[in-house]
C-alpha cells in the first residue's frame, strides 16, 4: 500500500498515464547488478545485513555509510539508489532525504525504518522518497522488490523520453 502512495505522490499524472497496473502486473523481471547502491545506517548489524543480502542478489557497486553527513560527501559517486535509515544520530534521514533530492531529484531513495507510523512515512514520500520500509518485516526481501521495481520504472522512462533525433525533428 505504501508503493502505491509513492507512485500517487510523487508524480500522480505520470502514473495516470502508464497506469500503475502496468508496472504492478508485469511478470518478475531479473536485472542485471548495474545500479550503484549507497546504503545508510547508523546500525553496523543493519549494513552488514543490508550489504551482503545485496550482495547474495548480485548488486556489486555497493557503498556503506554509518551516518547522513558522509552520504551526501559521496553523492559525486552519482548514485542511483539509496537505502537510508530515518533515526541516525546528527542529520536524520529526513533531513538527508531532503539534501539528497536537492542535489539530485533523480536519485531513488528508499527509506528504512523501526517506526510504524503512516503519517512519517507520508511526509517521507511528499518530499522524494520512492519507498518506504519497515525494518524487521522481511525487509531483505524487500529491498529486492523495491530494486526491481526501480529498474522497471527507470525502462519505462527510457522508453517514454524522445530521442535526440525525435527532438530535433519534432521542433522543425
Amino acid at each position: 500500500m505504501l508503493a502505491f502512495y509513492c507512485l500517487f505522490f510523487n508524480n500522480l499524472t505520470f502514473w495516470h498515464r502508464i497506469g500503475y497496473a502496468q508496472l504492478s502486473n508485469r511478470k518478475k523481471m531479473t536485472f542485471p547488478s548495474e545500479f550503484k547502491i549507497f546504503l545508510v545506517d547508523d546500525d553496523a548489524f543493519s549494513l552488514a545485513l543490508y550489504e551482503q543480502t545485496l550482495r547474495s542478489f548480485g548488486y556489486t557497486n555497493i557503498s556503506t555509510f554509518a551516518n547522513g553527513r558522509n552520504c551526501l560527501n559521496s553523492l559525486i559517486e552519482k548514485p542511483q539508489v539509496i537505502f537510508l535509515d530515518h533515526n541516525m544520530d546528527n542529520l536524520s534521514g529526513f533531513e538527508v532525504l531532503k539534501k539528497i533530492k536537492f542535489f539530485d531529484p533523480n536519485i531513488y531513495v528508499v527509506m528504512v525504518t523501526g517506526q510504524k507510523n503512516k503519517h512519517l512515512a507520508l511526509d517521507h514520500l511528499r518530499f522524494g522518497a520512492f519507498d518506504y520500509l519497515m525494518k524487521g518485516e522481511n525487509e531483505t526481501e524487500k529491498m529486492q522488490s523495491v530494486l526491481v521495481r526501480i529498474a522497471q520504472v527507470k525502462e519505462l522512462l527510457k522508453k517514454m523520453r524522445p530521442s535526440s533525433l525525435n527532438r530535433i525533428i519534432s521542433f522543425q
